[in-house]
């Protein structure tokens, strides 16, 4: 029954994407971990490649509308396609599958990774909740835009820490590059997710790339299929994103995505103590 949950779930997170622009893909390795029984070492890689994937696409429409910054994509990407590959190639590998043991508590390499997704999930959701870089891009013009100076020191600082913590948890860190890109940046609301998402999609692929060349084992139908429902998700969500509000679904979101988070930290925590 839970694999078609996850199934289920690979659509909604998809949807998300498409309806949201963000936000949907820090619950791929939650859905990988508790409904597909994947490790969670392994689910931070599949999930960079259903991240990258789903918004490959989902950032193509936004370029075809010009809502797309490139000069501010490679600004950003620059610093983070390095961190993220190295946390991927060198970091990763190196770390000891048990970190230390107090009693009969093991804290875990795969404990380590599920706390650190679920505070970040945590931290994730207090901005939807608030809708704080919503309302910052909201008053933000395409005039706007000519106003110097960009704080290009501020966009690739927020850089380097996207790219570390997408490469640690395999989440694709939309919530940072968000606010990073408005009030950074200075771009309109509607470009700041098209240029999020070509900024995901090219740090998740990258990043994928490290875990393959550091030979990590990829159950490739498995993993083309769960992309096949998200990706069916992202198609549907872009196509309702015309007729439903995004301020409306973020904070609703919000709220879900900080009860997984508490959810994951009392469950892994209270599991390992006990």
């Amino acid at each position: 029954m839970l694999p078609y949950l996850g199934y289920f779930a690979a659509i909604f997170i998809g949807l998300s994407l498409g309806v949201l622009g963000g936000g949907g893909s820090i619950l791929t390795v939650p859905v990988l971990v508790y409904l597909m029984g994947v490790s969670p070492v392994l689910s931070t890689a599949y999930s960079l490649f259903v991240v990258g994937s789903t918004s490959v696409v989902g950032a193509s429409g936004y370029f075809r509308k010009g809502l797309v910054s490139l000069p501010v994509a490679v600004v950003f990407l620059l610093p983070s396609l390095v961190t993220i590959f190295a946390v991927r190639k060198l970091l990763m590998p190196i770390i000891p599958h048990t970190l230390f043991t107090i009693g009969d508590f093991v804290f875990t390499k795969d404990l380590l990774v599920l706390l650190v997704f679920a505070l970040l999930m945590v931290g994730a959701a207090l901005p939807m909740i608030r809708g704080s870089y919503a309302d910052a891009g909201a008053g933000q013009s395409e005039m706007r835009l000519a106003q110097p100076p960009l704080t290009y020191a501020l966009v690739m600082g927020i850089g380097l820490v996207v790219g570390a913590l997408t490469g640690f948890v395999g989440a694709g860190g939309g919530f940072l590059i968000i606010p990073a890109l408005v009030l950074g940046a200075r771009l309109p609301m509607k470009r700041a997710v098209g240029t999020s998402l070509v900024i995901i999609a090219t740090n998740s692929l990258i990043g994928f790339t490290g875990d393959l060349s550091a030979g990590t084992p990829i159950d490739w139908p498995f993993l083309l299929g769960f992309m096949a429902f998200a990706l069916a998700g992202m198609v549907l969500g872009s196509f309702l994103a015309r007729f439903i509000p995004n301020a409306r679904l973020k904070p609703a979101f919000g709220w879900f995505t900080l009860a997984m988070g508490t959810f994951i930290l009392l469950r892994e925590l209270l599991f390992s103590a006990f």
